[in-house]
């Protein structure tokens, strides 16, 4: 039998186990605690929280604080230096490099066996089984699969551990029906200068039978309009005519959404959304053509959400799944089978269902803007953007956006600066069309709009071409999962972005 058929036949037996957690998720969800529990008793971490007088959340919540990375770091320190059953039962040999979006601070985030395999491979092995199961006479196996991951070296941190992006420790375990349909090489693949990789994947990519991509959307283009450039071609379709199946994840896609159909050219291309990140794979798009994900609840993590009106970081009241709303942003938290014990993780998602469980990523914790009571959340903009690019003809290729305080002549407003793909005609008209939606989206917004009275028009300033990816490579922070600090509720950043525009 062929091996896309075998595959798909094994793949597709998943489903089943699926669906009995969807059925049942409070339950799936209290067996998983149970379970991380009894794992992290005898670890330090549960002797210095008496895990063993723990059996129901209300101990949990009582006993186990909740914490950011920094409130981990003696820990993982020594679980770095090799010492055993720290966050976690035995030793933890990997580490994810993580900065988040806006941090200069390396983050080692432990990986375990356990979350490699139950966790992350999980993931991608639920994604294929979705798709097969959704669209079945799919034939994604008989060709290959193109993954653009970031930095895909692997670094000794000492005898006995390593570290890396995620997707370095991802390559460096990949289960052998993963790697004989993965291209390019893993010589190619493991190049440290991103622009080299680039341009040495396109290379190698186009003389191959690509039907699947897998990357964050940002870089996606990049590689995509380098395959077109090195292939001399017109669109994607001409270089790959079997492609059928994107996977993205790390960002919104709507933005990029059109800009993706003009050089794919294909609209029978499904698109399936990811939410994955170096601490888990927490949810994964379950059906064609959605715009949510569902939450995957048998992975090894146990989730808890805090309110974003109530949010106080790690003072703030956690519910858990059985409480949540749709319709209401929640900062996400997480226990982990890699030992991350309440972990607020920075993230913040909204519930779209509750039958089952479906959510989608709003924003960051620290990602937003409120300096006028506006409330604005990245989601917000991301939707604001999108009715704006579809009134004046235009597409954006990234943006970054910040308050303008008061002064003694002028109230506040938000200041945007966008790097357009399609430059709109009329300025004043997208300004005019972004300053509506976002009145639209947002009923806070709105109502600071009021007259010009605290917020007025917003200002936008286009950037150059280039001047975002020049932001990232000075910021060591190229390809991968790296990405623009879209809302920010201060100046930092976006005066940074402003200078390089003025030199670039």
């Amino acid at each position: 039998m062929p091996f896309n058929a075998v595959f798909s036949w094994i793949i597709k037996k998943r489903i089943e186990q699926i669906n009995l957690f969807t059925n049942n998720p409070v339950k799936t969800q209290q067996q998983v605690f149970k379970n991380l529990i009894k794992k992290g008793t005898n670890t330090s971490f549960g002797k210095d929280h008496s895990f063993h007088d723990i059996s129901t959340y209300k101990e949990f919540k009582e006993l186990v604080p909740l914490r950011q990375y920094e409130d981990f770091s003696s820990y993982i320190d020594k679980a770095i230096k090799g010492k055993e059953d720290v966050l976690w039962p035995g030793q933890t040999k990997w580490f994810s490099k993580s900065s988040g979006t806006t941090s200069n601070t390396n983050k080692l985030i432990p990986v375990s066996e356990e979350a490699i395999q139950d966790c992350h491979y999980n993931g991608g092995k639920d994604l294929l089984s979705l798709y097969y199961h959704n669209n079945p006479k799919a034939k994604l196996f008989t060709g290959k699969h193109l993954i653009l991951g970031g930095n895909t070296s692997v670094n000794k941190l000492n005898e006995e551990s390593y570290f890396g992006d995620l997707s370095a420790i991802i390559v460096k375990n990949l289960p052998f029906w993963a790697e004989i349909r993965r291209t390019p090489s893993k010589k190619i693949a493991l190049l440290p200068n991103w622009d080299e990789k680039i341009e040495k994947m396109a290379k190698a990519a186009i003389k191959q039978d690509v039907r699947i991509l897998a990357g964050v959307p940002s870089w996606m283009l990049v590689l995509l309009h380098k395959v077109i450039e090195v292939s001399g071609k017109n669109n994607i379709m001409e270089v790959w005519p079997n492609l059928v199946f994107y996977m993205h994840g790390g960002v919104n896609f709507e933005p990029y959404r059109n800009q993706f159909e003009e050089l794919i050219q294909n609209p029978n291309l499904n698109y399936y959304q990811t939410y994955n990140a170096s601490e888990g794979f927490f949810a994964l798009q379950n059906v064609n053509k959605a715009d949510d994900m569902l939450l995957m609840l048998d992975y090894g993590i146990f989730y808890e959400f805090i309110p974003m009106d109530v949010f106080k970081g790690n003072d703030s009241e956690t519910i858990g799944l059985k409480d949540v709303e749709v319709g209401k942003n929640y900062a996400l938290v997480i226990t982990t089978n890699a030992g991350l014990w309440r972990y607020i993780i920075g993230d913040t998602i909204m519930f779209t269902s509750t039958h089952p469980f479906k959510i989608k990523v709003t924003g960051r914790t620290k990602h937003f803007i409120n300096a006028f009571g506006e409330e604005l959340i990245i989601d917000n903009a991301d939707e604001a953007l999108k009715r704006a690019m579809s009134a004046t003809n235009s597409s954006i290729k990234e943006y970054t956006g910040a308050p303008v305080y008061f002064n003694k002549k002028e109230s506040g407003a938000h200041q945007w600066i966008i790097e357009f793909n399609k430059s709109p005609k009329d300025l004043p008209a997208f300004v005019s069309a972004l300053d509506k939606a976002l009145q639209d989206v947002n009923g806070d917004y709105k109502a600071k709009r009021s007259n010009d009275f605290i917020l007025r028009q917003p200002e936008v300033k286009i950037a150059p071409n280039g001047v975002f990816h020049h932001w990232l490579e000075q910021k060591g922070k190229l390809g991968g999962q790296n990405k623009i600090p879209r809302l920010s509720n201060d100046r930092t950043f976006i005066n940074e972005i402003i200078d390089l525009c003025e030199t670039y």
